[in-house]
C-alpha cells in the first residue's frame, strides 16, 4: 500500500519542482491528449524519451516511479489481455472459441500497455513534484473563467485538495490495519481468490470508521477556524510564471511539433 504514489509529494529542488504547478498541470494534460493520438512505434518511442527526460529532471530515482506502477500492474494487465484476445484482424495466430490472438491484437496490446505506463509515469511526475495544495490552487486558477457561468471553482479545488491529501493517509491507515491483522494471525497472501477476498473484509470496517472520523475531525477543525466560503480564502503562496515556465512551454511545444511530424511523416 505504501507504494501507491497518488497524492504523495516528495520534496526536492529540481528544475521540475520549481515549475509553476499550472505549467506542470497543462503539460500533463497535453501529454495525455498527445498519447491518446499516438498510433505508431516512432511516436511511442519519442513520447517515452520525453518522459524519461522529465523523470531525469526531477532528480528522483527511477525505482520510485517503478514502485508507483506496481500497485496498478493488474489493471494494466487486464486491459492488455482484453486488447490481445478481442481485437479483430488477420492473420490469426491462435483461435480458441470466441478468443482470437491476431497480429493486430498483439500490436494493439503492446500499444495500450505503453500508453498506460507513459500516462501514469507523467501523472506521477506531477504528483511527486507538486504539493496537493499547489495542485488545487493551480486547478482553481485554470478554471477561473468558469466562474462567469457560476461554476463553484473554489469549492471544487478545495475538494480536490482534501481528496489528494486523504489518499496517502488512507493508504497508510490500510497498511497499519493490515499489519495489526497479520500480527493476530490473519493472512492476506495465501489461499485462493475467494479466500483472499474474504480476508479483505475485516479491513473495510475499521478503514471506513477511521475515514469518517478523519472527515469529522477535519470538518470540526475548519468550523472552529471560521471557514465559511472557499471563495473568500486568501492564498499564502501566489502563483506566478517565471523563466523556467517559459522554457518548459517552449520544450512542450517542441515535443508536440516533433510528435506531429513523426506521426504524419514517419510510417
Amino acid at each position: 500500500m505504501n507504494d501507491i504514489m497518488i497524492g504523495r509529494f516528495v520534496p526536492g529542488d529540481s528544475w521540475i519542482h520549481r515549475l509553476d504547478p499550472r505549467t506542470k498541470m497543462i503539460g500533463t494534460f497535453i501529454f495525455i491528449f498527445v498519447m491518446l493520438w499516438s498510433t505508431s512505434w516512432a511516436t511511442y518511442a519519442w513520447s517515452a524519451a520525453f518522459v524519461v527526460l522529465a523523470i531525469r529532471l526531477t532528480k528522483q530515482p527511477f525505482r520510485l516511479y517503478w514502485d508507483g506502477l506496481k500497485p496498478i500492474f493488474w489493471l494494466i494487465l487486464f486491459t492488455v489481455v482484453l486488447q490481445l484476445f478481442f481485437t479483430p484482424g488477420t492473420p490469426v495466430l491462435l483461435h480458441a472459441g470466441p478468443l482470437k490472438v491476431t497480429i493486430p491484437g498483439i500490436i494493439n496490446a503492446i500499444y495500450v500497455m505503453i500508453r498506460f505506463v507513459l500516462i501514469i509515469l507523467m501523472s506521477t511526475i506531477l504528483t511527486l513534484t507538486t504539493p496537493p495544495t499547489s495542485i488545487a490552487n493551480a486547478l482553481e486558477s485554470l478554471l477561473k473563467p468558469l466562474k462567469k457561468i457560476h461554476v463553484p471553482v473554489a469549492e471544487l479545488s478545495l475538494m480536490l485538495s482534501i481528496a489528494l491529501r486523504f489518499v496517502p493517509l488512507l493508504m497508510d491507515e490500510t497498511q497499519k490495519i493490515m499489519n495489526a491483522q497479520k500480527s493476530r494471525g490473519m493472512s492476506f497472501s495465501t489461499g485462493g481468490p475467494i479466500k483472499r477476498a474474504k480476508a479483505i473484509v475485516p479491513l473495510l470496517i475499521p478503514l471506513f470508521v477511521g475515514a469518517l472520523q478523519r472527515a469529522l475531525d477535519l470538518a470540526n477543525a475548519m468550523e472552529v477556524r471560521g471557514f465559511q466560503d472557499a471563495t473568500q480564502r486568501t492564498k499564502y503562496r501566489v502563483l506566478s510564471y517565471g523563466s523556467n515556465d517559459r522554457s518548459a512551454f517552449i520544450g512542450l511545444i517542441g515535443f508536440t511539433i516533433i510528435f506531429i511530424g513523426i506521426k504524419f511523416f514517419i510510417k
